[in-house]
């Protein structure tokens, strides 16, 4: 078929007219509709069958800054991770730049389930020089076909990173591809790193919520300006498929634009975190950091860290250090860090360190006095009367009142 009887047919699916003013002429006989709007966004449109979609390329040079990094400083993050001889959910040793594909969809419904479509995908990685950010956006339901082959015919990538993908991006995908993979390529296989998880484990006692804007404006430095607002972003692309004036869907692109580069951001930050090279990071944080250590199996990445964050003061990296101090059976240093943190830590780690306290009384020291009064405390602290916690520590008391 050729190019104007492709186009012809876009024209009935678009209940478009001869006498429609909106038609843009590309030659002497083919119009699509705002074209010269498209354009000067840098999109152009791409033909499949009897389908089309638009595709939207900027190109950022690695001095572009977003936040608190420029974009070379990923690549510094990369190859930070060259060095590191532990296992950790978002280490990129192995990798090269151009591996992470940075991804982000924009979608008919802000939750999953039936009836919600994707109606942007929108990726970034390292080529050349630059970071390619390339979009591609469907200007209607049912041209599904051309949106996805237009996606997947040139994509080539080993990482996915998303906010929240796991759980929502990447499952929409799937779910869309399955209407269309008769005639399209097939989704590649991949790794996954998943950067709402990261944010979760280190800032949702910080942040009133880890949505990526709010991690943007709390812990990256980045202020959005004249945004569109993520839930408007369905009523926008409704909006557009009826009139077909892409004005306010191309502010829904450059909200999409602004959460990818976010991302690139934000795995930066995560990574320079993670190694402590973030000269604004405090001792809570790095405290987080060795819990994210400890949770992973790294032990002694976990001890070391806690160990800088007790130096710093941090009174929950001196509870989690005291345990490491008494596997080596330096009991003396865990006492004295347990005493501290009855006295400064919060009401959990005050009970743990009481009952940790009245363990090293009764097995090493052999004051079982003193370990009656720890284990009081801890259980003057302690509100239910029928949980874990109260029938070992009752327990405990039991049996050293036998001994004492």
């Amino acid at each position: 078929m050729s190019l104007k009887n492709k186009l012809n047919r876009f024209k009935a699916h678009m209940g478009l007219d001869e006498k429609n003013e909106i038609e843009t002429k590309i030659s002497n006989d083919i119009v699509l509709p705002y074209l010269n709007e498209w354009e000067k966004a840098g999109s152009s449109p791409y033909f499949y069958e009897n389908q089309f979609c638009y595709i939207k390329e900027i190109r950022f040079p690695l001095d572009y800054q977003h936040g608190k990094y420029k974009l070379k400083d990923f690549l510094t993050a990369c190859s930070t991770w060259d060095d590191f001889s532990g296992d950790h959910p978002l280490s990129a040793k192995g990798l090269s730049p151009s591996d992470l594909f940075f991804f982000d969809t924009e979608t008919t419904g802000l939750y999953g389930g039936a009836g919600n479509s994707i109606f942007l995908l929108g990726y970034a990685r390292f080529q050349g020089n630059d970071f390619v950010l390339r979009q591609h956006f469907l200007p209607e339901p049912g041209f599904e076909v051309a949106l996805y082959k237009s996606f997947l015919e040139n994509v080539d990538y080993t990482t996915l990173v998303t906010y929240n993908g796991k759980a929502f991006d990447w499952p929409q995908v799937k779910t869309q591809h399955t209407l269309v993979r008769d005639h399209v390529p097939k989704l590649p296989s991949f790794g996954h790193f998943d950067l709402y998880h990261a944010s979760r484990r280190l800032w949702k006692n910080q942040l009133e919520s880890v949505k990526l804007v709010k991690v943007e404006e709390e812990i990256l430095d980045i202020k959005r300006t004249d945004d569109i607002p993520g839930f408007l972003a369905p009523m926008i692309y409704f909006d557009y498929v009826e009139r077909k004036n892409p004005e306010g869907i191309l502010k829904v692109l450059e909200h999409n634009e602004i959460d990818i580069l976010s991302m690139i951001t934000l795995y930066t930050h995560l990574t320079f975190q993670i190694f402590g090279v973030d000269s604004s990071q405090t001792a809570a944080e790095k405290t987080l950091i060795a819990k994210w250590y400890q949770y992973i199996g790294e032990s002694d990445l976990a001890a070391s860290t806690f160990d800088i964050a007790a130096l710093e003061g941090d009174i929950s990296a001196k509870h989690q250090l005291a345990f490491y101090l008494k596997k080596e059976k330096k009991y003396d240093d865990a006492k004295t860090l347990w005493i501290e943190v009855i006295e400064y830590g919060d009401e959990s780690d005050k009970k743990e360190a009481y009952i940790e306290l009245a363990k090293l009384m009764e097995h090493q020291y052999k004051d079982y006095v003193q370990a009656i009064e720890y284990t009081k405390a801890a259980l003057a602290l302690h509100s239910s009367l029928e949980d874990h916690f109260f029938r070992n520590a009752n327990k405990r008391l039991k049996r050293l009142l036998s001994k004492k």
